[in-house]
């Protein structure tokens, strides 16, 4: 029997609040329902995909540090750390396996300062604007990464 990969999807600054933060902008999908449909997919793809929020930019730099250190892809949707934490920019550019960023948004449908994206250069690809679908997208993504 094969181990299961281990996949991060990680979520910065007011993630959590997902269902009730701007429904028109993110929809009405809860925190809740986006762990479990991302959990399912998962399993779904072969991988346990484990699923974690932080306001704080110091806990998202560790959790990056530990995938790193572990070659365990991510999924990354940081949220407003997109557009300044060079700190995270930096962590995530430690990658030891693929890194896929995803927006709920299309950010540059948005306000200006939401068009740069210090992360996706350093990212193996960006998937935005598709609602809680980019979640979807990406882990569709991250699997064939993996299998390629």
């Amino acid at each position: 029997m094969t181990a299961v990969r281990r996949v991060l999807v990680l979520n910065g600054p007011n993630l959590g609040r997902l269902g009730s933060r701007e429904p028109d902008v993110y929809g009405a999908t809860t925190y809740a329902g986006l762990v479990e449909q991302c959990t399912a997919l998962g399993r779904e793809l072969g991988f346990e995909a484990e699923v974690r929020e932080t306001n704080d930019e110091g806990e998202m730099i560790r959790w990056l540090h530990e995938a790193a250190d572990g070659a365990i892809p991510v999924v990354i949707n940081p949220g407003a750390f997109t557009h300044y934490s060079y700190g995270m920019r930096d962590a995530a550019a430690q990658r030891t396996a693929p890194l896929i960023e995803v927006h709920i948004s299309n950010p540059h449908a948005r306000e200006e300062f939401r068009h740069n994206s210090v992360i996706a250069a350093v990212a193996s690809g960006t998937i935005a604007g598709f609602g809680i679908g980019s979640y979807r997208l990406a882990l569709q993504a991250l699997a064939g990464e993996l299998s390629a």
